[in-house]
């Protein structure tokens, strides 16, 4: 028998300061089962530790679509997971969830967690996949769903990674894409549209009230615009340049809108969210129930007047009156969710045409 040689301990990697800054060198957050205290204390001082998700209006979206043992819904964005992991038990037994997302990355890690939470393939259903397609789920789901849920929000994981590119907080490629294997990056767009057009998609993504002054500082920048550091001195520089009384906190808000429209249109969300609205009551059955969580007011102005519609047209049997909000004690406990909108419809029993 061959004996085992011990192999020597690996100490972790220290750092100057109390904690990492790097987002690949923090330990705790990335492996939450092993320091879940630690992740306690971290959301309890209300901030959400890098890497994960804080599912928001889980109460709110619970008691709205009202998931009962043996029903059929869907998760159209399950980024994390959070809120599926809240919907699942309720299904049981006999129930299923579907989920999809768009996102390579992000969706095995959360289908694995869930995985690991002991949902197995006979009740949680994970494909990869822009929810503008889900009508090819329904044959798989035995013709409808009872509820849908979508989450329009960016998930924090996304946020916090540097290498995805949806931050100015770090340095890190001008990507954007929910789905890094298709489409184009934000830093090649940059390089093909105009200051017009790029003024145009700052207003009409995010209304951007210095949408021209960014466009053109944007565009006059005499480095090629292919970071998240270069987009937001450029954005910065601009501003500071054109308004040198502007205080740091317009800035700020500048800076997120900017990287918002961007994400918006290197991912071609409007559109995609239009069709979503335009078949979905495709894809419910009579007395099913849809929430939907939106973060700016052009998702939120496309999500209600597609209910407005459909209520008019009978459709839908009931819609909300007015977008729902976190409460207070979510907003202070989860900065992240303070711009969300949640609005709800249900199917009515009248046939589609």
């Amino acid at each position: 028998m061959t004996e085992e040689i011990p192999q020597p301990h690996k100490r972790r990697v220290r750092y100057s300061g109390r904690n990492p800054r790097r987002f690949e060198d923090k330990y705790k957050e990335l492996d939450p089962a092993r320091y879940a205290g630690d992740i306690e204390h971290i959301i309890a001082k209300g901030q959400t530790p890098a890497g994960m998700h804080r599912p928001i209006c889980v109460e709110e979206i619970l008691s709205i679509l009202a998931p009962k043992p043996g029903e059929v819904c869907l998760d159209a964005t399950l980024g994390y997971g959070g809120h599926a992991e809240k919907l699942l038990p309720r299904l049981l037994p006999g129930g299923k969830l579907f989920a999809v997302d768009v996102d390579p990355l992000e969706l095995p890690r959360a289908e694995a967690r869930l995985r690991g939470l002991g949902f197995g393939e006979d009740v949680f259903i994970a494909r990869k996949m822009n929810f503008a397609g889900i009508l090819g789920l329904l044959p798989e789901a035995g013709g409808g769903f009872d509820c849908v849920l979508a989450d329009l929000g960016v998930s924090s994981m996304q946020l916090d990674n540097p290498a995805r590119g949806f931050t100015y907080k770090a340095d890190g490629p001008l990507d954007l894409r929910l789905n890094p294997a298709r489409g184009r990056p934000a830093s090649e767009m940059l390089k093909s549209v105009s200051a017009a057009a790029l003024e145009k998609m700052l207003f009409d993504h995010a209304d951007e009230p210095e949408a021209r002054d960014i466009a053109l500082a944007i565009k006059a920048s005499p480095l090629p615009v292919v970071t998240t550091a270069r987009l937001a001195a450029a954005v910065t520089g601009g501003l500071r340049k054109l308004h040198p009384k502007m205080p740091d906190s317009l800035i700020k808000k500048s800076l997120q809108r900017t990287f918002m429209a961007l994400r918006i249109a290197v991912n071609e969300e409007l559109s995609v969210l239009d069709r979503f609205l335009e078949i979905l009551p495709w894809c419910l059955k009579p007395g099913g129930r849809v929430a939907i969580l939106s973060f700016h007011s052009g998702e939120d102005r496309r999500v209600k007047k597609a209910f407005a519609r459909g209520g008019e047209a009978g459709i839908y049997s009931g819609t909300a009156a007015a977008p729902a909000r976190p409460s207070p004690e979510e907003r202070r406990g989860n900065p992240r969710s303070a711009c969300a909108k949640l609005r709800w419809a249900i199917r009515s029993a009248a046939p589609m045409r």
